[in-house]
């Protein structure tokens, strides 16, 4: 009795014990405010469909108004407004510029269905108050009721996976302080983030941002900020000031060719007399891309077979040479299931040139051996 009031009294203590681990943090506890783990946030982020604006770098709805030598890589436009002042200085390169035509128009419409399906997204986490700085955040949606702010340096981790999709959806406005910088790390691409700004953007002096700012009213990039992604205002002003912007795309990742395989029947497996068998041989390529046979296709047959026929040849000649001093010369030809005679003056020839060979010696045994036959008649 007492060992079992022992025991008893131990599992008590054990189980004060978890419940204080638990109430003082431990595996239920919260995480530091500075770090968002893969544990607690469900990469539900998908990216929006693309259209027009994909070719897009710089899209205002009403102008786009530049100072200072901006470099925009890929297409700038304006709709519905008409207004593109400042080019030059700044230069548009490997782009063309679209005001209030049918493609910048197309591009404001494709805009507004992906910030529509952005702003749809369930979020996985909420952020609200919280400074991005600082932070390094996994895939995921993450949602700001009313207004985003990022001092300082942004990590987004992609563990890996180069398809990882960051969403970031605010209330209201997205600043960031000056020198302030989002970076992504174990694979992420600037392609696969999107910005759902509420109101507007703005970007503080020689920001590095990363990402797809779509803002339903302005965007404005002070002194030397840089975006790898995209500016698309859908209502109002897009502003530059000396600032370079290139249209993120994802970048294929390298595909490792498949070989080819091979595969080869016979129909019917067993040839009677007088009949046919036809090989036939596959090619197949499960490359997403198409193959071209440049090259020749070198088969053999079964080396077994191969011997079995010479054996084969070499007792139809020692059989052939007994028959033949006897006065009867005729040869029965039994291999692959034919059933031919070669009697005396007649050829056989077989289907390559290996067996053709074949075929001649023991032709010329076979003349030989008719040839003593004569002598001895005499």
């Amino acid at each position: 009795m007492k060992i079992s009031k022992m025991w008893f009294a131990t599992l008590a203590a054990l189980a004060a014990t978890t419940v204080l681990l638990a109430g003082c943090g431990g595996a239920g506890g919260d995480q530091p405010a500075d770090q968002v783990s893969q544990a607690n946030t469900a990469s539900a982020a998908a990216a929006p469909p693309l259209g027009t604006e994909q070719s897009f770098a710089v899209l205002g709805g009403q102008t786009v108004t530049n100072t200072g030598p901006s470099v925009i890589t890929g297409n700038l436009g304006v709709s519905p407004g008409s207004a593109v002042t400042g080019f030059p200085p700044g230069i548009v390169a490997g782009g063309t510029t679209h005001a209030a035509d049918a493609v910048a128009l197309q591009a404001q419409s494709d805009t507004t269905t992906a910030y529509d399906n952005l702003a749809g997204q369930t979020c996985t986490s909420d952020l609200t108050g919280q400074d991005l700085g600082g932070k390094t955040l996994v895939p995921g949606v993450y949602c700001f009721s009313s207004s985003a702010q990022l001092t300082g340096v942004l990590t987004l981790n992609a563990g890996g996976d180069s398809s990882a999709v960051w969403v970031f959806k605010t209330g209201s406005t997205l600043v960031t302080a000056s020198n302030s910088s989002v970076l992504l790390i174990n694979g992420g691409q600037p392609c696969n983030v999107f910005w759902q700004v509420g109101s507007s953007a703005t970007l503080g002096t020689t920001t590095t941002f990363v990402g797809n700012i779509l803002a339903l009213t302005s965007i404005a990039l002070q002194t030397g900020a840089k975006v790898s992604g995209r500016a698309l205002a859908r209502n109002g002003a897009v502003t530059l000031d000396s600032n370079t912007v290139a249209a993120a795309t994802c970048g294929v990742p390298p595909v490792t060719p498949v070989a080819p395989t091979v595969s080869k029947a016979f129909s019917p497996g067993t040839i009677n007399a007088g009949g046919v068998s036809t090989l036939t041989i596959t090619l197949g390529n499960a490359n997403a891309t198409a193959a071209t046979l440049a090259l020749p296709f070198v088969d053999e047959l079964p080396s077994g077979g191969r011997r079995q026929h010479q054996q084969y040849l070499h007792r139809a000649a020692a059989h052939s040479q007994q028959r033949a001093l006897a006065g009867v010369v005729r040869h029965r030809h039994l291999e692959g299931g034919l059933d031919g005679r070669l009697d005396p003056g007649q050829r056989l020839l077989y289907g390559d040139g290996e067996r053709d060979r074949a075929s001649q010696r023991q032709l010329h045994q076979l003349d030989t051996c008719r040839g003593l036959a004569d002598k001895q008649r005499e």
